[in-house]
């Protein structure tokens, strides 16, 4: 598979490009960050998204969708990140749309035309620990006849306190670190014995603490098979590492533009600092290792795409080499902008911190090599 877009996905790159840069560029998050908004995005700039049909990308053309794939989804990612615009995207329409392929046909035909129409927010709730570690599964989902009863903690869960569908890894059987025992539900927002608290991170965005104190659920809130369902877990956090992964390859992309903008602006010595050969170097440098990471992020959608069973290991891949190449990106634009970077009023900064956050989602870069490690036999 060749490593670039199609014409058709180019297309699709010259559509949301301009419709993100003029709809919700990065005042439109400081907008939201200074009123100290509460929901974390615009419910209407979500139902624009519907209206271009961006929420259906993963979606089934018989289930309403585009029937397209996780490239389709990174290039909507990228400009999301590029721009620094708070959006569920990430999280409904990747996470939690993946996750419902496995559900029941009842299950798609309630939430996939909401999520599509840009009426309803999904996200997945699987942390507990301040790390990405979802083979610790220790919420648990009590047996009470024909139902269940949910009780326990998710952290840094995006958009929890709002979203209208949580997917939650729950444990039915097992011990903490086995996969065999853990179960995915469906919980709506309104469940009984719920609560959310929302903590604004770093970066400004919003991710909730969720406490399940019996929350009860029928047999019908289960996705796929009780006690199965690490395995549809899993496809749906390569997922989400995969979109993350795009997603910080435009926050670097949109980083690097704005250090070379500044590179051809800024004077001293009566000339302009980009014509330093010691910061062309380095801005060479950052290029070139972006294009690395840009071109492991579509290798790993094209895998996901085809169903490759080399598709997981690529994603690990991806995200470890983000994770590196967006880092050295964002570092060196607040450096090369000087005092200047550090401060509120210039853009770049905000550019680091979204860089840290999306790094740590979904786990870091060292988390990643150590699952390559181990599956190499290290």
């Amino acid at each position: 598979m060749p490593l670039f877009h199609t014409e058709q996905q180019a297309i699709l790159a010259d559509t949301v490009r301009p419709f993100l840069a003029e709809e919700a560029p990065i005042r439109h998050m400081r907008a939201l960050r200074d009123a100290d908004d509460r929901i974390g995005f615009s419910p209407q700039l979500w139902r624009s998204f519907g209206e271009l049909g961006l929420n259906g990308i993963l979606m089934d053309e018989s289930e309403g969708g585009l029937g397209l794939g996780h490239v389709e989804a990174g290039i909507v990612l990228e400009e999301i990140g590029r721009n620094l615009t708070p959006s569920p995207f990430l999280a409904t329409a990747v996470g939690a749309v993946t996750a419902l392929k496995s559900g029941s046909v009842s299950q798609r035909e309630t939430w996939l035309p909401r999520i599509l129409n840009g009426d309803a927010v999904g996200t997945l709730a699987v942390d507990e620990t301040v790390r990405h570690r979802p083979e610790r599964i220790t919420l648990q989902a009590d047996r009470i006849g024909s139902r269940f009863r949910l009780v326990g903690e998710k952290r840094f869960v995006t958009y929890g306190h709002v979203a209208d569908v949580l997917i939650v890894a729950a444990r039915t059987a097992g011990s903490e670190d086995e996969e065999l025992g853990v179960t995915l539900f469906l919980v709506e927002r309104e469940a009984a014995n719920l609560t959310a608290e929302a903590d604004r991170l770093t970066d400004a965005n919003l991710a909730a603490r969720l406490k399940f104190d019996g929350v009860e659920l029928s047999a019908d809130a289960v996705i796929g098979e009780i006690d199965h369902g690490f395995g549809a877990l899993s496809k749906t956090l390569s997922a989400l590492c995969a979109g993350v992964s795009a997603e910080m390859v435009g926050v670097a992309s949109g980083a690097l533009s704005m250090t070379v903008g500044y590179l051809n602006e800024r004077k001293q010595f009566d000339r302009l600092i980009g014509s330093f050969q010691a910061l062309q170097h380095r801005a060479a440098h950052l290029y070139a290792e972006m294009e690395v990471a840009r071109a492991a992020v579509l290798k790993a959608q094209q895998l996901l795409d085809s169903n490759d069973q080399t598709a997981e290991q690529a994603v690990m891949v991806a995200k470890a080499m983000t994770c590196m190449a967006s880092a050295l990106a964002v570092q060196e634009g607040v450096q090369m902008h000087g005092g200047i970077g550090m401060t509120d009023e210039y853009d770049v900064g905000f550019y680091m911190k979204r860089q840290r956050v999306l790094a740590e989602s979904f786990g870091g870069a060292d988390y990643h090599a150590n699952r390559l490690a181990r599956l190499a036999g290290y």
